[in-house]
Formats: C-alpha cells, sequence, structure tokens
C-alpha cells in the first residue's frame, strides 16, 4: 500500500513539474506569424502575458531587425509609435496604456498585431522586446537560444521563415515562358498543316466539279 502511495506522489509530482513548466514557457513574450515566407510580407501577432501578481503592463517596445516597413493595428486603451533608426536598419514599435486605463493586468495578457515586411533570406527572425510595468519593473526578452537548444529565461520572440520564392520563381517563370513557346510552336504548326489539308480539299473539290461539267 505504501509503495503505490508513494508511486502515486511520485507521479503527482511529476505532474506538476510538468504543469509549472508549461506556465512558465507560456508566460514568455511570444510571436506568431502563419505562413510568413522569406522577402514577403506578413501579420505578426505578439503575446504578452503580465507575469507579475501586482503590477499591470503598462508598455512594450518591439525592435524589427532588417525591415523596411511596419504598421500597427488599432488596439482600444492603447497608442502604437512607430520609429525607424536608419543607420542600425531597424524599426522599433513602442505601445504604450493610454493614461486613465489598466493596461494588462496580473494573470491577462494581450495580443499587438504588426504588418511588417519584406521580412530577411533567413530561415528564423528574432524580435526583441521590453516590456515595462506599472511598478517600474523593466522585463527585457531578447536572450538567443542557447547553442544546445535550451531556452534561456527571458527569450527573445522568434519566428520561423519558409522558403521564398525568389530563385526558384525565375526558374519557374522561365520554365513556363519556355512551354508557353513550344505550345504557340505546337499550335503554329498543327495550323500550318490545318490550311494546307483545307487548301487540298479546295483544290479536290475544284476538280471534281470541273471533271464533272466536262463529262
Amino acid at each position: 500500500m505504501r509503495t503505490q502511495i508513494s508511486h502515486a506522489c511520485t507521479a503527482a509530482a511529476a505532474a506538476g513539474l510538468v504543469l509549472l513548466a508549461g506556465g512558465t514557457a507560456s508566460a514568455h513574450v511570444t510571436a506568431d506569424a502563419p505562413g510568413a515566407t522569406q522577402g514577403g510580407y506578413s501579420v505578426v501577432t505578439l503575446k504578452v502575458p503580465t507575469e507579475s501578481e501586482t503590477a499591470n503592463t503598462t508598455a512594450l517596445t518591439v525592435t524589427l531587425p532588417n525591415l523596411k516597413s511596419a504598421r500597427t493595428e488599432p488596439i482600444p486603451g492603447w497608442t502604437a509609435k512607430v520609429d525607424r533608426n536608419d543607420k542600425a536598419e531597424a524599426i522599433s514599435v513602442t505601445w504604450t496604456a493610454v493614461p486613465g486605463t489598466p493596461g494588462v493586468g496580473p494573470g491577462q495578457f494581450q495580443r499587438f498585431v504588426l504588418s511588417v515586411g519584406p521580412l530577411p533570406s533567413q530561415e528564423t527572425i528574432s524580435l526583441p522586446a521590453t516590456q515595462t510595468y506599472s511598478d517600474g519593473k523593466i522585463v527585457k526578452w531578447d536572450q538567443p537560444m542557447g547553442s544546445d537548444g535550451s531556452e534561456p529565461e527571458h527569450p527573445a520572440p522568434t519566428l520561423a521563415l519558409a522558403a521564398g520564392k525568389g530563385g526558384d520563381g525565375h526558374h519557374v517563370d522561365a520554365e513556363a515562358a519556355e512551354t508557353s513557346k513550344d505550345t504557340d510552336d505546337t499550335a503554329r504548326w498543327l495550323g500550318g498543316i490545318g490550311l494546307a489539308l483545307g487548301l487540298l480539299g479546295v483544290a479536290l473539290g475544284l476538280g471534281n466539279v470541273i471533271r464533272g461539267r466536262r463529262a
């Protein structure tokens, strides 16, 4: 009986650790952009949870490296400002809770949406973010993943980018043009044969008419 109880306690503890780990991971600032491709434009959604138990999230700044365009989606109770750093070839966007509004309270999260592009020609893109709380605390989400794949305490939001249609697109266009040329040549060749057969038929018909009149 004691063995069964011990096993049950061990299992419960393990389950609790898994749930705790999942809760911790889900509390990170994350970025999502389904269908994002290299060289294209995409809508990026930043999910920002409030980890503090006593303070609200009142501001968020995200850096968009190697991007030329960024447009924000209006959010009630928030203002958005887009700054461009031409020297650093980066754009930063800052959302700030309107004075008199609560921002994002403890146990809550907020989505911040951006339209960005063109996306760089690389497999992943990091979007460092800075989260500000109502009590003055600042949390920087800018740490890269470990070389062994381990996750740091404050990982930077990261997007995975699918391969674009750059080089392959030109190859496909060339193939399409060649196919179109072959189709046109075939059509012309068949048209020429049809015209020749038509003329031959007309000639045979005229010959039959003439022979009929002579008879």
